[in-house]
């Protein structure tokens, strides 16, 4: 029979509401929460370490939690009030766990792809943004993501809400601008910046060879060192009033042309 808890005193409950609102607390332990039935199989798939799992009965059964207890799981029973204090929403589906942290250096990336097409992102601050980028992203089946000069954890919940879990399956790496460019010219990456200065039409450039995709934020755009590293500015025409859109939708295009260059493989 599982261990149960039945308080919203006990300490593992408090300790897991720390880690659901303060990046300090997740920096220091190592850990985070995840929450869902998807978001754990995808972080399970990730080659991710559960420790805890606390699963409602009622929305989780118990024949559910102990076929996890192959994965030397921590596996818990909480009652309705401690779920309904932990849960972001009641489509949690009764299960929420405390994961293990990955480090994400560009020394971990793993580039399985010989002509590998990776997506930069330079300081995104939102998460939803940084989700969806994840989202793009995995949608093309890029190899890999670079955020640049981060200004979030990557583990914040937002972020993996709105990531809908790829980014415990996305190949990502955090690090500065500077060690970023390092890293994708030691490699020979043909380096598009999509950047209004000096730019040519996104879909004029070829990208066929290793390539990244660099976008920065759409309050700011990128930094100069972005634009100096650059081996061609690109940009997307805008045949509206506005002068730019969502930072995950132009990266969307300029990434699925990348794809259709290279016959969607």
């Amino acid at each position: 029979m599982a261990k149960q808890i039945s308080s919203t005193n006990n300490p593992l409950i408090k300790s897991l509401l720390q880690l659901k609102t303060k990046s300090r607390e997740r920096k220091a332990s190592g850990t985070f929460v995840i929450e869902g039935k998807r978001e754990l199989s995808l972080a399970i798939k990730g080659g991710y370490t559960i420790e805890t799992l606390l699963f409602y009965p009622e929305y989780f059964s118990e024949s559910e939690a102990k076929a996890l207890e192959r994965y030397h799981i921590d596996i818990i029973e909480i009652s309705q009030t401690v779920f309904q204090k932990l849960a972001h929403r009641d489509s949690t589906e009764g299960v929420i766990a405390i994961v293990k942290s990955k480090d994400h250096t560009l020394d971990d990336l793993k580039l399985h792809n010989k002509n590998p097409l990776i997506l930069v992102a330079e300081a995104p601050e939102k998460p939803g943004n940084i989700g969806a980028l994840l989202r793009t992203a995995d949608s093309a089946n890029v190899d890999a993501v670079i955020i640049a000069n981060p200004k979030s954890d990557l583990y914040n919940p937002n972020i993996i809400r709105s990531s809908v879990g790829c980014v415990f399956t996305t190949e990502i790496a955090m690090a500065t601008s500077e060690d970023a460019i390092t890293y994708l010219q030691n490699l020979n990456f043909n380096i598009f910046c999509a950047t209004l200065q000096d730019s040519s039409p996104y879909h004029e450039e070829d990208y066929t060879l290793p390539t990244a995709i660099v976008v920065g934020t759409e309050a700011t755009g990128l930094t100069q060192i972005w634009r100096d590293a650059s081996t061609k500015n690109v940009i997307i025409p805008m045949q509206g009033v506005i002068d730019s859109m969502n930072v995950s939708v132009s990266a969307g295009i300029l990434i699925f042309e990348a794809k259709r260059q290279r016959n969607f493989k």
